[in-house]
C-alpha cells in the first residue's frame, strides 16, 4: 500500500523559485571570475589612488589643504582595499569547495554567502573607481593668525613684560609700540612669545605678520615677507616696483585687523612706503610692534608706547643660569653654588651671556673648574667658551653702527674704567678733549659734542645713565669693548686694561711697549719702580691706587706721546722728578683728591696743558707762581676745594697767597680759558673775580673759604652774573650774617625771576651767624642743598623777607628739582618752608642735631611715590608734628634711624 502526495502550483510561483535558485547559484558559479575581476579592479583602484595622492602631496607642499571629498574617498579606498585583500586571500579556500565544474559546491550555503560578498565588493571597487575622478584635489588652507616660531621653553624674567605688552596690544589704543634695549637682552625672545601668544589666546586680529628687518634695511624684503603672509606671491607680483607693491599691500591690509611684528630695526622704517595702513585715530584696529637697540628709533617711528627690555634682576638671572647649568651640576660640589653666583654677577643680568656661559658650565662638576672660569672671565672674558664667538659679535653690531670713528673711539675709551664704575660725564669729556677726539674744537664746542656723543651711546644702549651727571658701562658691554681693543682692532687701538683687577704690583713694563691706552685704575699698587718705554702711549690711568706713594724718578721720560695722565685719589703720592719730559705732549693732568702739599717747579714746562684738575687737593698750599700762567693753552682749570685746609698759610711764592688774588691775576692772562672751578679765601678776592667778564663767563664751581674774613654781608645777586655757576660752597664765614638779595627789585622791575638758573649744588658750613638762605628760591634747578653747623640758622627760606612783596607769596615753590637735602648741626632751625612742598624729585633727606625742627614741609601730596629716604635720630622723628594723620602714616616707611644705620655699618666693618 503506498501513499501518493500531489503538489500543485501555478506557473508564476514556479518561475520565481527557479529564478531565485538560479540567481543564488550564479554567486557560486561566478565565484572564480569575480575573484579574478576583484583583483584586477582593486589594482586599478590603487593606481588611481596613488595618482591622486601625488597631486595631493604636491598641493600640500604649497601650503594648500586637501579637499574633504578627497579625504573621504581615500579613506573609503583604504577600507575597501583591506576587505578586498582578505577576500582574495580566502578565495583559494572557497574555490576548493566547488564541484561539478564550478556549478555546485560541497557546502552550498558557505560558498553562496562568500560569493555574494565578493560580488558586492567588486561592485564597491568599481563604484570607487568611477567616483575617483577629481579635477581639484586641494584648496588654500585658511591662514592661522600667526605662524608659530621656535623659541626657548621659558621666558625667565620676561613674563611680566610679556603681559604688559600683550595688554597694550589687545586692550589699549596704542597703535605703534617699541621694545628697545641692548643687544642680547631678550627683545627678539619677547617679540617671539608675543607672536606665538596669538596662537594660544583668542583675539580680534585676523593676522600677525612677522618680518626680520636687521641692519641692512630693504623695503623690498619687508614687502616680500608681508606678501607671503597675505597671499601676494608669484613672479608677476615680485616683478612689480616698490610703489606698486605698496598699493597692493595697502589694499589687502586695510580691510584686515593685523599686527605687524618688525624684529631688529636699526633706523626708521617708512611704513607708508611699505604699504602699511598707519595705526591712528582713523585706524584703531591694527598695530605695529618692533624691537630695536636704539631709543632714537622709538622717536623716529613715532611710537605711542615704548618699553625698555632691561637686564634681569639678580633673582631672575640666577633662575635662568640655574636652568641652563642644571641642578645636577650645581649640587655636585658644596662650593659650586656659591661660585656659580659669582659667575652670574659677572654676566650683569644679560640673558645672552647667562645662557651662553650657563651652557658652557653645564656638567663642570669640579669646584676648581668654576674657579678657573671666574678667573678667565675676569682676566680675558673673550677667551671663555662661547663669548668671543656668540655673545660679543652680536653686541658688536651696535658698535659697528655708530655713526663715525670719533663716536666709536669715545665708546671704547669708557672700558678703561672699572666694572660698575660711575663715570662723571664732565671728567670723561675732559679726557676725550685731552686725547684730541674733537679735533681743533674749543672746550665749549667739545663739551657740546661730548654730551651729544654720550647721549648717542646711552640711546644706543651701550652706556647706562646712572644720574644726570654720571654714566656706567654694563659689565658685558665693557668686556666686549676690551675684546675689540685688545683683539679685533688691536693694531689700531691696543688697550691694556687692568682696572679694578686687585693688583698689588703693576704688570711688567715690557708688555707696555706697544700699548696706546693703559688703565691700572682702582688697584692696590704701592710702587711703580720700573721705567717703561711707551712710544705710542696716549692715555695712562693710575687713579684710585690709594696706597701708591712712589713713582720712580724718570718714570715718564720715555712716553713722548702721552696726552692724558690721571693720578687722582692716590692719597700719599709725591709727584716724581721728570714730569717735565711730558711738556711737549701732555694735554690733561689730573692729580685731584691727593694729599699733595706742593707742585714742583718743573710742571711749568707742561706748556701744552689744556686741562688741569686739582679738585679737592685740600692740603695743597704751594702752587709756584707762573706755573698756571705758563700753561697758556689751558682751557680747563679745576681748583674746587684746592688748599682749603691751609689756604691762609700759603707762602708768598704761591699763587694761593693773599686769598687767591694772585691766582686771579694769573688767570686773567689765560686767553683760551673756558672752564674754571675756583677756591678763593676772601670776599675781596671774590670782588676782583666778579670784576672780570672773562672769568665770570668761565666759572663753573666756586668755593669760598672765609676763615679770617670779617665780611658780614655778601650780595648774592652778584652770583646771578655767573651764568654757568652750578656749584657753590661757602665755609667758615664766621662773621657772615646774610647772603643778601633785593627781592623787591627782582619782582617790581620784572627782571628774570630765576636768577640762579644754572645753580645745582649748594653747601654752606660753619657760618655761625647766617640765619637763612632765602636767595635759593631763585635757583629752580637746585639738586643738592647741604647746610652744616650754622648755629644761628632759623629758617631755610624766610617768610619775612617776602613781606614787602606779598604778591610773590603764592607763586613761590622752591626745591622743585631738589634730590638731596642734608641738614646737620642747626640747633636753632625751626622751618624749612612755611607750607608743604611737592618734592617731586627728592631722593634723600638727612636731618641730624636739628632739635628745634618740629615740622617738615610735607603733606599727603608731597613726593607721591614715597621713594625717598629720611634719615635722622629716632627721638627727633617721634617728636615731629604732621599736617594730618594721613601724612604721618604715608611717610612712616621713609624713615631710617641714623643711629641704627651707623651701628649696622660699624658691625659690617668690624
Amino acid at each position: 500500500m503506498c501513499s501518493i502526495f500531489q503538489i500543485t502550483c501555478d506557473g508564476a510561483l514556479f518561475n520565481r523559485c527557479l529564478d531565485c535558485f538560479l540567481g543564488k547559484a550564479a554567486y557560486i558559479r561566478n565565484l572564480q571570475d569575480n575573484l579574478d575581476a576583484l583583483g584586477t579592479e582593486l589594482g586599478n583602484l590603487i593606481a588611481r589612488k596613488n595618482d591622486l595622492m601625488r597631486r595631493v602631496v604636491d598641493a600640500e607642499r604649497q601650503q594648500m589643504r586637501r579637499l574633504d571629498g578627497v579625504q573621504v574617498w581615500v579613506s573609503r579606498v583604504d577600507s575597501v582595499k583591506t576587505e578586498a585583500d582578505q577576500f582574495i586571500r580566502d578565495g583559494s579556500r572557497e574555490i576548493e569547495k566547488l564541484c561539478v565544474g564550478g556549478y555546485c559546491s560541497k557546502n552550498c550555503m558557505s560558498s553562496y554567502k562568500f560569493g555574494k560578498k565578493v560580488a558586492k565588493k567588486l561592485r564597491d571597487v568599481r563604484t570607487l573607481i568611477s567616483e575617483g575622478v577629481f579635477e581639484v584635489v586641494a584648496d588654500r588652507a585658511p591662514e592661522s593668525v600667526a605662524d608659530e616660531r621656535p623659541t626657548e621653553r621659558t621666558v625667565v624674567g620676561l613674563q611680566s613684560q610679556l603681559e604688559q605688552v600683550w595688554r597694550c596690544l589687545v586692550e589699549e589704543s596704542a597703535g605703534i609700540i617699541g621694545l628697545y634695549g641692548m643687544g642680547g637682552v631678550g627683545k627678539t625672545t619677547l617679540l617671539t612669545h608675543i607672536n606665538n601668544k596669538f596662537l594660544e589666546s583668542p583675539t580680534n586680529f585676523d593676522c600677525a605678520i612677522w618680518v626680520v628687518v636687521s641692519k641692512d634695511l630693504r623695503l623690498e624684503k619687508i614687502q616680500e615677507d608681508i606678501g607671503k603672509k597675505i597671499g601676494l606671491v608669484g613672479d608677476s607680483w615680485k616683478s612689480k616696483s616698490v610703489e606698486e607693491k605698496a598699493v597692493d599691500i595697502f589694499r589687502s591690509l586695510r580691510e584686515k585687523r593685523f599686527v605687524l611684528l618688525l624684529d631688529d630695526i636699526w633706523e626708521r622704517v617708512d611704513l607708508t612706503k611699505v604699504g602699511i595702513p598707519l595705526p591712528g585715530p582713523k585706524n584703531t584696529t591694527s598695530k605695529v610692534v618692533f624691537t630695536t637697540r636704539f631709543i632714537d628709533v622709538c622717536g623716529s617711528m613715532e611710537v605711542d608706547r615704548k618699553f625698555q627690555v632691561a637686564c634681569l634682576s639678580e633673582k631672575d638671572a640666577w633662575e635662568l643660569f640655574r636652568e641652563k647649568v642644571g641642578e645636577e651640576t650645581l649640587q655636585s660640589h658644596h662650593d659650586i653654588d656659591e661660585l656659580a653666583q659669582i659667575v652670574v654677577k659677572e654676566c650683569g643680568g644679560l640673558p645672552l651671556a647667562l645662557i651662553t656661559i650657563g651652557r658652557a658650565m653645564a656638567y663642570r662638576k669640579k669646584a676648581e673648574q668654576w674657579r678657573r672660569a671666574i678667573e678667565e672671565l675676569r682676566r680675558s672674558a673673550s677667551e671663555f667658551a662661547g663669548l668671543g664667538k656668540e655673545v660679543y659679535p652680536l653686541l658688536k653690531f651696535s658698535y659697528d653702527s655708530l655713526q663715525n670713528d670719533t663716536v666709536r673711539s669715545c665708546f671704547l675709551y669708557c672700558c678703561l674704567y672699572p666694572e660698575d664704575y660711575g663715570i662723571l660725564k664732565w671728567d670723561l669729556i675732559d679726557c676725550w678733549f685731552g686725547e684730541g677726539f674733537f679735533g681743533e674744537s674749543d672746550r665749549s664746542g667739545a663739551e657740546n659734542q661730548g654730551y651729544d656723543i654720550l647721549d648717542t651711546l646711552v640711546r644706543a644702549c651701550l652706556l647706562e645713565e646712572v644720574e644726570d651727571d654720571e654714566v656706567k658701562m654694563h659689565d658685558v658691554i665693557r668686556d666686549m669693548a676690551i675684546w675689540i681693543t685688545c683683539e679685533i682692532e688691536k693694531e689700531k687701538r691696543n688697550f691694556l686694561v687692568r682696572a679694578g683687577a686687585g693688583l698689588k704690583d703693576a704688570p711688567g713694563v715690557k708688555g707696555w711697549e706697544n700699548v696706546r691706552r693703559l688703565s691700572l685704575m682702582q688697584n692696590q699698587i704701592e710702587t711703580l719702580a720700573e721705567v717703561p718705554t711707551c712710544p705710542h702711549l696716549h692715555t695712562l690711568f693710575l687713579d684710585f691706587n690709594r696706597g701708591l706713594d712712589m713713582i720712580a724718578d724718570g718714570f715718564f721720560q720715555f712716553m713722548p706721546s702721552l696726552k692724558v695722565l690721571k693720578m687722582s685719589n692716590c692719597s700719599n703720592l709725591k709727584l716724581p722728578v721728570g714730569m717735565s719730559e711730558l711738556g711737549s705732549s701732555l694735554e690733561l693732568l689730573d692729580i685731584s683728591e691727593n694729599s699733595t702739599r706742593e707742585l714742583p717747579e718743573e710742571l711749568k714746562k707742561l706748556v701744552n696743558l689744556k686741562c688741569l684738575n686739582l679738585r679737592w687737593t685740600e692740603h695743597l698750599n704751594k702752587i709756584p707762581r707762573q706755573l698756571i700762567s705758563n700753561s697758556s693753552r689751558l682751557r680747563v682749570l679745576r681748583m674746587f676745594a684746592t688748599g682749603r685746609f691751609n689756604f691762609h698759610e700759603a707762602p708768598e711764592d704761591s699763587v694761593l697767597f693773599g686769598g687767591g688774588e694772585v691766582l686771579i691775576q694769573e688767570l686773567l692772562g689765560l686767553k683760551y680759558l673756558e672752564v674754571l672751578e675756583l677756591t678763593l679765601g676772601s670776599y675781596h678776592a671774590l670782588q676782583i673775580l666778579l670784576s672780570s667778564n672773562k672769568l665770570k663767563s668761565c666759572i663753573r664751581s666756586l668755593y669760598l673759604e672765609l676763615t679770617g674774613d670779617t665780611t658780614s654781608i655778601i650780595d648774592a645777586t652778584a652770583f646771578a652774573d655767573l651764568n654757568h655757576l652750578n656749584e657753590l660752597r661757602i665755609d667758615n664765614g664766621i662773621e657772615l650774617e646774610e647772603l643778601k638779595i633785593d627781592y623787591t627789585e627782582i619782582v617790581r622791575k620784572r627782571r628774570e625771576p630765576f636768577v640762579f638758573r644754572s645753580l645745582q649744588r649748594v653747601t654752606i658750613a660753619e657760618c655761625h651767624k647766617l640765619k637763612d638762605v632765602t636767595f635759593l628760591v631763585f635757583a629752580p634747578n637746585l639738586k643738592s642743598l647741604r647746610l652744616f653747623y650754622c648755629g644761628a640758622m632759623e629758617e631755610i627760606i624766610s617768610v619775612g623777607k617776602f613781606a614787602e612783596t606779598p604778591e610773590m607769596m603764592g607763586h613761590i615753590s622752591p626745591f622743585e628739582n631738589l634730590q638731596m637735602l642734608d641738614l646737620q648741626g642747626l640747633p636753632h632751625l625751626k622751618s624749612i618752608f612755611w607750607k608743604p612742598l611737592p618734592f617731586t624729585h627728592l631722593k634723600e633727606m638727612e636731618v641730624l642735631r636739628c632739635d628745634r625742627l618740629e615740622k617738615l614741609p610735607l603733606d599727603s601730596n608731597s613726593a607721591k611715590e614715597r621713594k625717598f629716604v629720611i634719615r635722622g635720630e629716632e627721638d627727633w622723628w617721634n617728636r615731629l608734628q604732621w599736617e594730618d594723620e594721613a601724612t604721618q602714616i604715608a611717610f612712616r616707611s621713609c624713615f631710617k634711624n641714623w643711629q641704627r644705620i651707623l651701628r649696622h655699618q660699624f658691625e659690617r666693618i668690624y
